[in-house]
């Protein structure tokens, strides 16, 4: 019976460790708004979402090492464990990133994302393509841009194919700009990583009822160079090797 209790007493702690941390996150958001909109009537987009994204890391519980230096408007490729991801990247690098449109059908979603000047790309119309390269290139003219070529969360324990689909928008880049793989490498992968048919709003839980930090080291690897740039698919391919290498799999 007492044994019945103290699980008991435990999950109350947890829910009440996750409502306080909700908690947070909206007071976050409620002072980072009024700043945001001033900085955006100077033009200065991308002063105040990148650290409220990672703030809500931070209150979330997550302690981060950054290995490497991200390269001014690189184009960054990582792979993918965890809704997480998103603010810890964006935090660390002061990125905004590429995303699948289907997220721009969520009303709130898609104007949180779009605070960060999320570029929303739509794999299926080949007629918006070069519109898209156009849009790529002019975010990376002032800021650094990610994508998950993965395009869904993994769990650690090995990379997902990097869908080169992805960077048909980024194919027709510049010589001159910058691609560069990061690797996210999650101490105990396994309580973090979001896979399988675990339910949003219960790994969303498990990770903010957490009482143990998450560790977690980013690496920004080497760019990619020569060879490796030839076209999306060995793009694809030589920032999947990378990122394998940097993370033991």
């Amino acid at each position: 019976m007492t044994g019945k209790t103290d699980a008991a007493d435990k999950l109350g702690w947890r829910w009440l460790l996750v409502l306080a941390r909700v908690a947070a996150w909206l007071l976050t958001f409620a002072l980072a708004v009024v700043p945001h909109f001033a900085f955006r009537l100077f033009g200065n987009k991308d002063i105040v979402p990148p650290l409220f994204l990672g703030m809500l890391a931070r209150i979330g519980g997550v302690r981060t090492r950054v290995v490497g230096t991200p390269h001014p408007n690189a184009l960054l490729l990582g792979n993918h464990l965890s809704w997480l991801d998103i603010l810890v990247i964006g935090g660390a690098s002061r990125c905004a990133f590429v995303a699948h449109s289907g997220l721009s059908e969520h009303p709130f979603l898609a104007w949180l994302c779009l605070q960060n000047e999320t570029l929303f790309i739509t794999r299926d119309q080949r007629g918006t393509v070069a519109e898209q390269v156009d849009q790529v290139i002019e975010r990376l003219g002032h800021r650094r841009l990610a994508i998950f070529p993965e395009a869904t969360t993994g769990d650690g324990t090995a990379l997902l194919p990097f869908r080169s689909s992805l960077l048909s928008a980024v194919e027709r880049l510049p010589h001159d700009m910058t691609v560069q793989p990061f690797a996210l490498d999650f101490e105990e992968v396994e309580n973090i990583a979001w896979v399988g048919d675990e339910a949003g709003l219960a790994n969303f839980c498990k990770i903010m009822g957490r009482t143990k930090p998450i560790y977690l080291t980013i690496r920004f690897l080497d760019p990619l160079a020569g060879e490796e740039l030839a076209n999306r698919k060995t793009m694809a391919a030589a920032a999947q090797k990378r990122i394998a290498a940097a993370l033991g799999l």
